[in-house]
């Protein structure tokens, strides 16, 4: 019984379960029955200012000629005048948008939405390839936030001197750079809103006009102020937080993404298990990946996150970490590549496909879309002409015993030019104008003019018969317009 006694007593200290009291320190000493006291959770953090390492290579050359053609595009194409023109101008006040050397007025409205739908297409279309590829090297958002992390860059020193000082007690120097860097910031903001402006407003008569205080419109200091300032705290201060919680657009990217999509991917099998080593150390007999665990893809991440947790809807697809990852592996003598664009078969080891049926149907839709609109700016003819009937007699009878029909012709003028136009009329045996058949409009005039057209009865073979307006440039036959209308008169004579 003895030794029983003690076997049990052994059992029971081996497999006793370690226990720990987790019981919240605000709930202690209330009763089983009592409801526990719940817990606020915040869903928005406080943001934590980001300290992005300035890295060169590969892909940073590609964003930086990328963010010098967009930058050079978007101040400069206002300053550029053709035959006295703006080359982009969105004429608000008089309704005609001039771009390229083509004037658009608002009956072109569809080719505007035309023209976001290519857009859209062609977004839908670079993601399903490439991920946020847009987002990383083309995006205005992210290509003013780089332009204002060079100059913080350039006056305030590296990372680790950016850190120092933000830690370090007021001082004149630090007061001196910061200064520096908000009085740069503001410029480069002031520069994007008059420019934007610029586009609205002639710029070559708004900079003048800002600096004498003629401007017409008291809209336009209240435009540039506020574009300046959407610029300075976007790019200055809020940063990251645009992408995170503003831009809809990290949050639908996962709809488009399959194991095919090129993302920025960090290759597990081989940077893993990560550790710190000597650079002749070999991995292998350490038991290591190629992954030193160094951080640096983490400190120039421009949103803080760290690429080795996968994919995550942070990632900008700036290809930051790939840049700086490849100069460690240059280092340790390993092979690139740790970090990279890669698709999630490939780092499986299995083939992957760019084309597939998903991307081929984006691109189908681009191309047929892209068409269409080439097709109706080649196409389109600078006129518009829309027929009003009277609807206050079916018809009239002149003193000659003619039949009548009267109608309204809404001509529209959309060269950048006064025009001449002549008025026919087709469709109607023997019919012709009574009334005035040429007309002169200026441009972007919408002119209504009052038609009248007659015809013998005899010459009705019906009470109704469709008939077509022209309206013809007179200084070019090939600009035409017609509407159609009907012609109504009595019976038929039998």
């Amino acid at each position: 019984m003895s030794n029983n006694a003690s076997n049990s007593e052994n059992v029971s200290s081996v497999t006793k379960i370690p226990t720990q009291d987790i019981t919240d320190s605000n709930q202690a000493g209330l009763s089983a029955d009592t409801p526990p006291k719940p817990q606020t959770i915040e869903l928005y953090a406080s943001r934590k200012k980001i300290y992005v390492k300035e890295i060169q290579g590969f892909f940073q050359r590609i964003r930086s000629i990328s963010l010098w053609l967009l930058m050079g595009s978007y101040f400069l194409l206002c300053w550029i005048n053709v035959n006295g023109q703006p080359l982009i101008h969105f004429d608000l006040p008089e309704r005609k948008f001039h771009l390229f050397g083509t004037t658009f007025w608002p009956q072109d409205f569809i080719l505007l939405s035309w023209l976001l739908i290519i857009c859209a297409f062609g977004l839908f279309f670079i993601t399903t390839l490439f991920g946020r590829m847009w987002c990383g090297y083309t995006c205005p958002q992210t290509a003013w936030t780089f332009v204002f992390m060079w100059i913080e860059e350039r006056i305030e020193g590296s990372r680790n001197q950016r850190i120092k000082l933000d830690k370090a007690p007021n001082s004149t120097n630090k007061l001196l750079k910061k200064s520096l860097k908000h009085g740069a910031w503001l410029f480069v903001a002031l520069a994007t809103g008059l420019t934007f402006v610029g586009y609205f407003y002639p710029i070559r008569e708004l900079v003048p006009d800002l600096f004498t205080f003629t401007v017409s419109s008291g809209w336009a200091y209240f435009w540039i102020a506020f574009f300046t300032l959407a610029t300075y705290i976007n790019a200055g201060w809020m940063r990251e937080q645009v992408c995170l919680y503003m831009c809809p657009y990290a949050r639908f990217q996962s709809v488009m993404f399959d194991q095919d999509t090129l993302t920025v991917s960090y290759d597990y099998q081989r940077g893993e298990p990560r550790g710190k080593r000597k650079k002749s150390a070999d991995p292998v007999s350490s038991g290591l990946g190629h992954c030193v665990d160094c951080g640096m893809c983490v400190q120039v991440c421009p949103t803080g996150i760290d690429i080795r947790d996968g994919l995550q809807y942070e990632c900008i697809g700036c290809a930051l970490c790939v840049d700086a990852c490849d100069q460690i592996m240059d280092k340790m003598n390993y092979p690139r590549g740790l970090i990279s664009y890669a698709t999630e078969k490939a780092l499986e080891g299995s083939e992957s496909h760019l084309v597939r049926p998903k991307s081929i149907g984006y691109l189908t839709a681009l191309v047929l879309m892209v068409l269409a609109v080439v097709y109706s700016i080649a196409t389109r003819i600078p006129l518009e002409l829309d027929v009003i009937r009277d609807r206050g007699a079916l018809y009239y009878t002149t003193p000659k015993g003619f039949i009548e029909n009267t109608y309204t012709l809404k001509i529209v003028n959309m060269a950048d030019t006064l025009r001449e136009f002549d008025v026919t009329v087709e469709g109607l045996p023997g019919g012709f104008i009574s009334t005035t058949t040429r007309v002169t409009i200026q441009s972007g005039e919408v002119a209504s003019v009052p038609i009248s057209v007659e015809t013998d009865p005899a010459n009705l073979k019906s009470t109704s018969h469709e008939i077509t307006f022209y309206a013809t440039a007179v200084d070019n036959p090939d600009t035409v317009a017609d509407s159609d209308s009907r012609f109504l008169g009595p019976p038929p004579l039998l």
